[in-house]
């Protein structure tokens, strides 16, 4: 597995490079690397731009700024040089020998921040993954000279080589924990056929990292998720239940930040994760309304869950922070959301704005739940009582033959209730009374 950024309190070299044009800002870019190098555990000591987007074959920066890296290092006394950009395992080769200390590109250091923050055995097999083939193509040896490359003239060696074995073990254990994170999701998709039974929505948390979705999750589910302010707070999935107006519960599921430049083998060792963003019912884009960039943030959403296949689910989009002022650049009232994609202005800190929040999403929820009319046989005290915690109880009243109930349930619960008016010995209702049992669908 690759070994982490560093003890904390390592002192690091930022080095920084344009972009596209069009992009993110070269003061953006750093402000960014330097919170994802305090996430990692290092203390940021000096800071190198290159304004130029020329990307240098062999180390990605020019000479002159290699050798300005080098001497920050020598100065500042510092053990590794954090890239802003993703190197070339060549790049990443070149570049340490030049500056004479390690060097981490951009998806290295966030693996490292994920593998700190993962906590579930899931977490960990995901992030191991991630790292392994982050690792794969960077393993050096002696080369392919003394590999055994098969019979013949000239192809005759001393044997597998250190380089190759190494491979073998990585390729084999990728293999392995391909086949482990494919249990897991099939656990997953077991739980999931199971909340469909109970005809309970899920609701997905998606938005950029520290936006405040965790928050929001502890705010709407009084859940106990790990909430700070910090990039990849949270990286294990929680689903918690929630309540909304009208009696309906649904579940909400808060999930892994993204983030732009999201490495792509994070992406497919996070696919049963990130499979429950696909399989929810309405998704709450969480944005951080006081942030500078929170419309570049917004792109970046939107292209992680175009890559997902989530891009057209319904979503409502919750402008979190309101106990800030909202950044410059946004519309004067980003918070008043189309009428496809209803917004919302809340503060997940403070609570203000979620009674609306709830109310927004109880009328973009699907509901299909029954409603149910039943004359239960007196002793059904305990499925009367699953009613009022799972669904809505309309009406109920007790007559000489029974239990008579109205709700709106969903549809395993219905079936318990008309199998339960239906046993044997109960009592039929009296001529001309309303039907011991009618399900129509809701109004």
């Amino acid at each position: 597995m690759a070994a982490s950024v560093g003890a904390p309190g390592e002192r690091a070299v930022l080095a920084c490079i344009a972009g596209p044009p069009g992009g993110w800002s070269l003061d953006d870019e750093m402000a960014e690397l330097e919170e994802l190098a305090r996430g990692a555990g290092a203390e940021p000591a000096a800071a190198v731009i290159q304004r130029q987007p020329k990307y240098h074959s062999a180390t990605l920066f020019g000479k002159g700024k290699v050798e300005e890296i080098a001497a920050a290092v020598a100065a500042e006394a510092a053990t590794v040089v954090l890239c802003s950009r993703n190197l070339s395992p060549r790049q990443q080769l070149h570049l340490q020998e030049a500056v004479s200390c390690k060097v981490i590109d951009r998806t290295r250091l966030i693996l490292d921040i994920f593998a700190a923050r993962a906590r579930s055995r899931e977490g960990r097999l995901q992030v191991e993954l991630a790292q392994l083939l982050y690792l794969l193509p960077r393993l050096t040896g002696l080369g392919r000279d003394l590999s055994r490359t098969g019979g013949g003239i000239g192809t005759r060696g001393p044997g597998e080589t250190q380089l190759e074995t190494d491979r073998r073990r990585v390729r084999t254990r990728i293999a392995a924990l391909r086949r482990e994170i494919a249990e897991v999701a099939a656990t997953r998709e077991v739980q999931r056929g199971g909340r469909r039974r109970h005809g309970m929505p899920l609701v997905a948390l998606v938005g950029y990292t520290n936006a405040g979705k965790s928050t929001l999750h502890r705010a709407l589910c009084g859940s106990d998720v790990f909430v700070a302010d910090q990039l990849f707070a949270t990286l294990d999935p929680t689903t918690r239940q929630m309540g909304l107006p009208g009696g309906r519960a649904a579940l909400l599921t808060d999930t892994v930040g993204f983030v732009h430049d999201l490495p792509h083998d994070l992406v497919a060792a996070f696919s049963a994760t990130l499979e429950e963003i696909r399989q929810a019912d309405l998704l709450l884009e969480v944005v951080d309304q006081s942030h500078p960039r929170a419309a570049e943030q917004r792109d970046t959403v939107d292209a992680v869950l175009g890559e997902l296949g989530a891009a057209d689910l319904p979503r409502i989009v919750v402008w979190n922070k309101a106990d800030r002022p909202h950044a410059a650049g946004l519309a004067p009232d980003p918070w008043e959301g189309a009428a496809s994609v209803p917004a919302v202005r809340v503060s997940a800190l403070r609570g203000d704005g979620l009674d609306a929040l709830r109310t927004l999403m109880a009328a973009r929820l699907p509901d299909a739940r029954q409603e149910v009319a039943a004359l239960l046989p007196f002793g059904s005290e305990a499925l009367v009582e699953a009613v009022r915690r799972q669904g809505d109880l309309l009406s109920l009243a007790y007559e000489a033959g029974g239990i008579r109930i109205s709700a709106r349930c969903a549809p395993q619960l219905a079936a318990r209730l008309t199998a339960a008016a239906a046993v044997p010995g109960a009592a039929a209702p009296d001529a001309g009374a309303a039907p011991g049992l009618g399900t129509q669908p809701p109004p």
